[in-house]
């Protein structure tokens, strides 16, 4: 067996595999200088596709994680701790949880938060500071996560909520409210990377967004439908939709709801 090459020892890979690259090389005269650097780009290629799935993904996402646990050295804070060491969020205070969220959506609001589109007091200097990769990263680290699978506000879960049910499960038509369930899925379960899922969600979370597109504090979303239809909601029919869908159990990945 041939002696591997540094990338084959670097990536841990059968030279066997590898370095057949380097065999191929020498009878098609990339034996120079650059034919040789030509190769080790190559071989580090071929390394990185060999790889176990997930592997390199990984190596990759440990700052994100890093920052999401315990912030970073150039003064990002950890989100975890405001929406948990889990993603799942601080109900009780407002905070949304983050687990099981689309990515791209995740990348949105940051990114939203970081030009101004939406403003947070305590969001939008956090986003200002990330760059466009840590938001990536980021939104990628908390899409990965499982959702809790336990309802944020099980004591609304015990009490028959018929203002909240009607207007999310058939809406308010004399009214031209729709049925929230119409764009954000079954039991808000989300709908793609644009509606997100709703379901055990923060109530208070929900009802701040509702109140912040209806006074205009955060940009109306796709077809400007969010801030069409909150500025129709009765003060009792967002308390009533934020408290129904919050005591909605997350439906798993992969799950039908």
């Amino acid at each position: 067996m041939k002696t591997a090459c540094a990338v084959c020892k670097w990536f841990d890979q059968p030279t066997r595999v590898v370095c057949e690259i380097q065999m191929t090389s020498e009878n098609i005269g990339l034996g120079t200088t650059v034919g040789r650097g030509i190769v080790a780009l190559m071989c580090a290629t071929t390394a990185l596709l060999l790889q176990p799935d997930g592997a390199f993904a990984q190596e990759v996402g440990e700052p994100a994680a890093e920052v999401a646990r315990s912030g970073s050295a150039s003064g990002i804070p950890a989100c975890s701790a405001c929406h948990g060491s889990a993603g799942e969020g601080n109900p009780a205070v407002g905070y949304p949880r983050l687990a099981g969220l689309p990515a791209l959506y995740l990348e949105q609001q940051l990114t939203e938060l970081a030009d101004g589109t939406r403003n947070n007091p305590m969001m939008s200097p956090i986003a200002k500071l990330l760059s466009t990769g840590d938001r990536t990263a980021l939104a990628g680290f908390y899409a990965s996560m499982p959702a809790p699978q336990t309802p944020n506000s099980p004591s609304a879960a015990k009490t028959r909520n018929d203002v909240g049910e009607r207007i999310a499960l058939r809406g308010n038509w004399a009214e031209g409210v729709p049925a929230c369930v119409s764009c954000h899925g079954s039991n808000g379960s989300g709908v793609g990377d644009v509606f997100p899922p709703l379901a055990g969600q923060s109530a208070i979370y929900i009802r701040n967004q509702i109140s912040a597109w209806k006074y205009g504090k955060r940009a109306p979303g796709p077809l400007g439908l969010m801030s069409t239809i909150a500025r129709k909601l009765s003060d009792a029919e967002a308390v009533g939709v934020a408290d129904y869908f919050a005591a909605q159990s997350p439906v798993a990945k992969g799950e039908t709801p």
